[in-house]
């Protein structure tokens, strides 16, 4: 795969001109040529979601910046009246508060996806370890980004996060200080963040391109998860990915219109369209949807660093799994019993969200009379496994189970063709 030749052949003398200082149209004309495993299916089609969804924040992102202000004094105004009195402002602003959403939820299933066909196997380590990155660096962004509005959930949000810095030995008050520009959230506070979240995009996009080199250079997984063979087993990435690639994202289209123009205000906070007073704490804090599994780890035990330590230590095991997992195999296709053990996964990440947003009065999940499920104990079950999925299950299953035979080549897993590569071990 990373040894795919160029098939460009400049016609003109301006074209030719071009290709010997800048080959801009080359890379472009090889990128459409790429050849990609011919059996990959519409979970594939996450990547040119996600460069739709980034190309849609940075867009509206830089008009919202225009008509922003970051102070204390007229930031809440300043949303309400871009949405208000700017022209367009009613659609560029729940574009960009909607797109983070929806860009988050793109962003899990392709990680999702990851996880399941072991794409971040060798030789595709890097691949992962830069994907781990952009998320970090996205949490950041959205983090930052939610104290722009200036509301009751944005003050109290960073309040709260910026509060645990604290916990860090020695330096933690100097480190909150630091981040906040004062001693308390407040008009420093936002001026900084509005700047971070202005330009952690554009780190985005160098990091995507990072992302998309190193894919080319090792090549594509693909749903067996075995190398291509032969040119039987790719098909040019123009048309047929293209195509398919844009099918998906007028999917996803319709489903983000759907939520702008019928229920903008559906995935934010009631509170967080009152104005940021700091005399009146709301009854409940709560980070956004996306970040309530990890705000679960975090609050699933009493003590302020461990639970700090647990929520970093949550996204840190990421960039360790492609030497967590022991398995020669990469598709859970072909690993029955660790497929279970990734459902129970999945489904356990869920638990994490919905503990994340359960409020300090929903102590426990009725059942029956006198009996509940408490829902920090129920935290702290999630916690274990989420780690112990990581740590225990992937390294201990890669050297027990025994996978699955697998397709001789691409095409014969697509064909239907009989199996008869030995058993993988």
């Amino acid at each position: 795969m990373s040894g795919h030749l160029s098939t460009y052949e400049p016609k003109y003398g301006v074209t030719k001109w071009l290709d010997k200082r800048l080959p801009i149209i080359r890379m472009g004309a090889d990128f459409m040529t790429y050849p990609s495993p011919r059996n990959l299916n519409y979970w594939w089609t996450f990547g040119g979601i996600l460069t739709l969804c980034l190309m849609v924040q940075i867009i509206t992102g830089v008009i919202l910046a225009m008509h922003y202000t970051a102070n204390v004094d007229v930031a809440f105004a300043d949303v309400q009246r871009i949405r208000r009195d700017v022209p367009f402002g009613w659609l560029i602003q729940p574009m960009h508060a909607v797109g983070a959403a929806m860009f988050f939820f793109a962003v899990y299933v392709h990680m999702f996806r990851g996880l399941y066909y072991g794409s971040y196997k060798a030789p595709r380590e890097m691949i992962w370890i830069l994907g781990c990155i952009i998320y970090l660096i996205m949490m950041a962004t959205a983090f930052l980004g939610y104290t722009l509005p200036w509301g009751q959930m944005s003050f109290w949000g960073a309040t709260v996060i910026s509060n645990f810095f604290t916990a860090v030995p020695f330096v933690g008050d100097s480190l909150q200080q630091w981040i906040l520009g004062g001693y308390s959230v407040d008009n420093p506070t936002l001026n900084r963040f509005f700047a971070l979240h202005f330009l952690l995009p554009f780190v985005i996009a160098a990091v995507v391109g990072l992302h998309v080199w190193a894919m080319h250079h090792a090549g594509q997984n693909n749903p067996v998860g075995i190398e291509p063979k032969s040119k039987e087993d790719t098909l040019a990435f123009h048309p047929y990915y293209t195509v398919k690639d844009a099918f998906a994202v007028v999917v996803f289209l319709l489903i983000f219109a759907f939520f702008i123009f019928y229920y903008p205000d559906a995935l934010g906070h009631a509170d967080n369209y009152i104005e940021a007073d700091p005399l009146a704490t709301p009854a409940h804090i709560v980070p956004e949807w996306y970040f309530l599994p990890f705000y679960a780890i975090l609050r699933a035990v009493p003590d302020k660093l461990m639970g700090l330590l647990l929520m970093v230590g949550a996204i840190a095991v990421l960039f360790i799994l492609p030497w967590l997992d022991t398995s020669k195999v990469r598709s859970m296709r072909f690993r029955p019993v660790t497929r279970i053990w990734f459902i129970l996964f999945l489904i356990n990440s869920f638990i994490l969200g919905w503990c994340g947003a359960a409020t300090p009065s929903d102590i426990a999940i009725p059942m029956g009379e006198d009996k509940g499920l408490n829902f920090l104990w129920l935290s702290r079950i999630s916690t274990l496994y989420y780690f112990a999925y990581f740590l225990l299950i992937l390294p201990i299953m890669g050297m027990i189970e025994k996978p699955k035979e697998l397709p001789e080549s691409i095409t014969k897993s697509v064909l239907g063709g009989a199996s008869s590569g030995g058993a993988a071990s």
